[in-house]
């Protein structure tokens, strides 16, 4: 029973005092949130979800190859990408959405990323995603859009390594258009090239040429893609309610963002009022409805001062389309004149009885990039009801990651392997059956049911960061396989949240908060750091049941002077570390002892072993020549 429902009464006094106590102590696990951790775990459910022929270093030891003939039997290569949720259809749609939504990730908080040691990962997972799309576009106008069939797939329970059921796959082309799915693809695309052009250039070159042609093919042969005879069943499980012309704007958006030329910029314009963009006030946002997304995007135009030397019309233009955005998140602020977005009595935002966490999501993070936006131009939100610091917008972000992961009535995190009480028995199939390492036997279709599905035992693997559908309108949950609404996570839910773990994994924390808090601790945020660190992983083994990493963390001297001296603060290491010198001040290490100056752009190698999560650095002091 949720601690609001228990009367206070003399009878209940002693109880009423313990969940005080236990109150107490839940604020006080809440103020110290492990942001950084979070966002590995959120990271990690996306190695989870990976279809096709598995890396050497993955993370997720318990999953193997799948699906490794994908697209063959029909003269195509469709091995890789995601698998959707808790089934194993590479439904496109949603899956071109996370990607999008990971890149967007990147390209806001790249340095917080980079804080997190952590920015490589997040690269890998949208590449994982990309590389997919680009094998599924295999002519100008053609793109592959799904693999498998929703029916015969949830017939059947089992493992990803064991399918039995038909991989068909399915295409849009001239007769059959998609634009909806080949606007959302040309936006991932997009996206991902503007996230990718400071590390592999010639990479986002190639995502921009195909994101071009998706997008003039979604543009020249228009209609949407569940209505399309080639995508069968879409229409029942990922259907594009909202039409396609949300994602024509959409890709517009992303390709003036990776390119800069006008031309986007000009068909965003014209057909702003045609398409709804400027008509549509939204109350969700989602991989079906962009419209909020693409208001926020285009309103980052306008605080970078884009549009100025075009024309103004379209100045003017985009102005009623932030006018929109600013609808939507005054509403879910609650302040929006009473047309607001429900709240549930703890507090989170409820926007869906079906996988409302997938909508909170992705509110919390516009609601985060709007705020850094404004943060950045000393303005403010201006609402019906009252003008919103980017401060305060913030901490109602913050918020609702908090409720995420376990400030809320039910004292559970809703991302799994996150904290002490999370949900064991999620409706996933992968992580509900042993593993193939661990059971080698097949298990069958109807087997899977009768053995795991209804079983009251907890998940054998945990799915680490997958966050689930989440509470009802009452913050009620029932941690039940069979409960799919609340009990599914997705790679639509999970891919918007990630990069705002990363942004409050480098916020200071807020006094008012934290009244009775010690000081916090050296800020791990690098934004202003001599400098960048990018982390990875270069192999991984298990020893008694445990698993160990070879953690690779480079440091590259970005302040525009020689460094001849550096302290660093290392957080959470257990292991051996090497190519640094300990100091006698605990966790903190300098330069070693062969290494006395570090030039401009130059760096140098930090490598250790441990288990469990990476490690936390950061910069507490350093010199230049």
């Amino acid at each position: 029973m949720a601690r609001s429902m228990i009367k206070k009464t003399p009878a209940t006094l002693l109880v009423a005092a313990f969940l005080l106590l236990a109150a107490a102590a839940a604020a006080s696990q809440a103020s110290s949130f492990d942001y950084g951790g979070a966002f590995d775990k959120c990271l990690q459910f996306f190695e989870a979800q990976r279809s096709g022929k598995l890396p050497s270093d993955r993370r997720v030891q318990w999953r193997g190859d799948s699906a490794l003939t994908d697209g063959f039997s029909q003269g195509v290569d469709l091995v890789g990408g995601y698998y959707d949720a808790g089934d194993h259809v590479k439904f496109g749609f949603p899956m071109a959405y996370a990607v999008t939504m990971l890149a967007w990730g990147v390209i806001e908080f790249e340095k917080e990323m980079v804080a997190a040691n952590n920015l490589n990962r997040a690269l890998d997972a949208i590449r994982w995603g990309t590389n997919y799309f680009i094998k599924a576009h295999t002519e100008p106008n053609g793109l592959w859009v799904q693999v498998g069939d929703g029916d015969s797939d949830h017939l059947c329970w089992e493992r990803a390594e064991d399918m039995s059921t038909p991989r068909t796959a399915f295409k849009i082309d001239p007769q059959h258009p998609g634009s909806d799915v080949a606007g959302e693809t040309a936006a991932a695309l997009a996206a991902a090239a503007k996230a990718f052009k400071p590390y592999d250039s010639m990479y986002a070159d190639l995502l921009l040429l195909h994101a071009r042609q998706l997008f003039t093919f979604a543009d020249t042969f228009r209609g949407r893609y569940d209505d399309s005879l080639q995508v069968q069943g879409a229409k029942k499980f990922y259907p594009s309610a909202s039409g396609y012309q949300d994602e024509l704007l959409w890709s517009a958006a992303w390709l003036y963002e990776a390119t800069g030329e006008a031309d986007y910029l000009q068909y965003i314009a014209q057909n702003a009022e045609a398409f709804g963009g400027i008509g549509w006030a939204v109350f969700q946002f989602s991989w079906d409805n962009k419209y909020a997304g693409l208001q926020v995007l285009l309103s980052k135009v306008l605080f970078e001062g884009g549009g100025n030397n075009d024309n103004m019309y379209a100045v003017d233009t985009l102005k009623q389309y932030q006018a929109k955005a600013e609808f939507f998140l005054c509403a879910c602020l609650q302040k929006n004149n009473a047309h607001n977005i429900k709240v549930t009595p703890g507090g989170l935002l409820y926007f869906d009885d079906w996988n409302n966490m997938q909508y909170v999501s992705s509110a919390t993070f516009l609601l985060t990039v709007y705020a850094d936006y404004l943060g950045v131009s000393h303005g403010t939100l201006k609402c019906p009801d009252g003008e919103v610091k980017p401060k305060e917008i913030i901490k109602f972000a913050k918020s609702q990651v908090d409720y995420v992961l376990g400030k809320n009535p039910k004292g559970m995190s809703y991302m799994v392997g996150y904290g002490t009480s999370f949900p064991t028995h999620v409706h996933h199939r992968g992580a509900s059956i042993p593993s193939v390492y661990a059971m080698k036997d097949p298990v069958g279709c109807m087997d899977g049911f009768d053995r795991f599905y209804n079983s009251k035992g907890p998940d054998p693997n945990v799915l680490h960061g997958a966050i689930v559908g989440g509470p009802d309108d009452n913050d009620a949950f029932v941690d039940d396989r069979c409960n799919y609404q609340s009990a599914e996570p997705t790679v639509a839910g999970n891919a918007p949240i990630c990069g705002v773990f990363a942004r409050l994994a480098s916020e200071p924390n807020d006094a008012d908060d934290n009244t009775n808090s010690p000081p916090p601790q050296q800020s791990p945020k690098i934004t202003g750091s001599p400098l960048e660190f990018v982390h990875t992983v270069s192999n991984s083994w298990t020893t008694n049941g445990v698993e160990y990493y070879r953690h690779v963390v480079t440091a590259k001297n970005k302040c525009g002077q020689p460094i001849t001296y550096l302290k660093l603060h290392i957080k959470q290491l257990s292991g051996p570390i090497y190519g640094l010198s300990s100091t006698p001040a605990k966790d903190m290490y300098e330069f070693p002892s062969w290494l006395k100056r570090l030039n401009a752009d130059e760096q140098f190698t930090v490598v250790y072993i441990q288990g469990g999560p990476a490690a936390k650095i950061s910069v507490v002091d350093y010199k230049t020549a």
